[in-house]
């Protein structure tokens, strides 16, 4: 059975599983402290309300009772403060606005916090700087403020054009408001401006999957996402799934509307460079996202944020995973005592860190390079992990994988069955590297 590793992870990069026990060993630590490494990260900053919750959704999002924009500014601008201070970085080369629906903030409040940016560090005038947009009335009129703030990107949350599935998803916009926003995104971006599109909905068709995606194409000529809808507990359609109400698609529907979808966007002029992201030239990519694939430093700001970085205001040499506290009031409380809401620090040894390089970018079309590889393990290349395991020679004499002088990576049959791929390949990893190394200090 064909299955398709689709999952959403644009800002939040999957939760890896992590090992005890040990000592990181100097080599690592070396690496994991290297200029080329932790001189730079990009920054995602995450706005958690809404108006309200989508039935798909499990994010970090709220619904907001009180206009609490100007307390809430002030905090992210505080702890945007901390943490690049912490981090020791001199630049961010992306900077990233999601949520919940940023796109219901005050133009003012990106300003703040880009400004707070520039201050401390160097922000490029030509960073990319990316805002999550509801292709509503209400997003779409702000977009030229948004521009004027310093946003340079915008990623749309189209998702579908079908009225009936977006009224069923709980989305607070139709296809022709979509349609329209994207038309004054462009106008405003030209060449940033991407869009997100689900499949695998309830009672969605390879057909009309097709001639859904044909008819965005015909407006979108820069850069796609595309996200296959997964069941997530204690979502309302979760409930409805399991109750009857709903069906979904199945696997094999669902792999068949990818491999469609891959084509059309291939036919088109699209180029893959990675799962989920389309783009007609190399210069529409986004580097941001690219920036989590690549395993580079980036810093998490706001509720429920996500943050990988070696930590040298504290004197540390090893990279650490980092979460803010989920809750907007109770991280708010603590940015206010301490300057950041930094609920959860994992220092990540010298297994974790290769596990999470290896599964962002597997993700690539392109890839990992021995280059890139060995700026992590300078130990243990590409070739002496993964090239004498009998169960990875099946995948690369099956065509799936290939690994050559070039690195490692998918062929584009095997991009399609990543999610079957990477645990033979953590295995290895895991065989291959010494527990012993699985935690440093902090």
């Amino acid at each position: 059975m064909t299955r398709t590793f689709t999952a959403v992870s644009r800002v939040f990069p999957p939760r890896l599983r992590h090992f005890s026990g040990g000592e990181v060993t100097k080599d690592v630590s070396e690496c994991a402290a290297s200029p080329q490494i932790t001189e730079q990260a990009s920054l995602y900053v995450h706005w958690p309300y809404c108006l309200r919750r989508c039935s798909y959704c499990n994010f970090n999002k709220y619904i907001s009772k009180d206009n609490n924009d100007y307390i809430m500014t002030k905090c992210l601008q505080r702890e945007t403060e901390t943490l690049l201070r912490l981090s020791q970085v001199s630049c961010i080369t992306s900077v990233f606005f999601g949520g919940g629906t940023p796109s219901l903030a005050h133009p003012s409040i990106f300003a703040a916090i880009l400004e707070t940016v520039s201050r401390q560090v160097n922000l490029s005038h030509e960073a990319e700087v990316t805002l999550e947009v509801n292709p509503t009335p209400a997003g779409k009129s702000r977009l030229e403020d948004y521009c004027r703030a310093g946003v340079n990107r915008f990623s749309i949350g189209v998702q579908s054009l079908q009225d009936e599935d977006l009224k069923s998803l709980g989305r607070d916009h139709d296809s022709h408001e979509a349609l329209q926003t994207i038309e004054e995104a462009r106008r405003l971006c030209p060449g940033r401006v991407s869009v997100d599109v689900m499949f695998g909905r309830p009672k969605q068709t390879v057909e009309s999957w097709e001639t859904e995606l044909s008819e965005l194409l015909r407006v979108c000529d820069d850069h796609v996402s595309l996200y296959q809808l997964t069941l997530e507990r204690g979502t309302q359609l979760f409930k409805q799934v399991e109750c009857g109400a709903v069906t979904m698609p199945s696997e094999d529907v669902t792999a068949e509307m990818y491999q469609r979808a891959r084509k059309t966007l291939h036919q088109h002029g699209f180029q893959q460079y990675e799962v989920s992201n389309f783009a007609r030239h190399v210069s529409l990519l986004s580097h941001h996202n690219i920036s989590y694939w690549k395993g580079n430093q980036y810093i998490g700001v706001g509720p429920g944020a996500h943050g990988r970085f070696v930590p040298l205001g504290e004197g540390g040499v090893v990279r650490e995973a980092r979460t803010q506290t989920l809750e907007p009031d109770v991280w708010i409380r603590e940015v206010r005592q301490r300057g950041h809401g930094t609920r959860r620090r994992l220092p990540l040894g010298h297994l974790e860190l290769l596990e999470e390089v290896l599964v962002m970018g597997m993700r690539m079309t392109e890839g990992i390079n021995h280059k890139h590889w060995e700026m992590f393990s300078p130990q243990n290349g590409l070739d002496e992990v993964f090239g004498e395991s009998i169960v990875i020679q099946e995948l690369l004499q099956s065509g799936q994988l290939i690994l050559d002088d070039r690195g490692l990576r998918c062929s584009w049959e095997g991009l399609a069955l990543l999610d079957s791929i990477l645990p033979a390949l953590l295995v290895e990893l895991e065989r291959q590297i010494s527990p012993k190394a699985s935690r440093g200090p902090l």
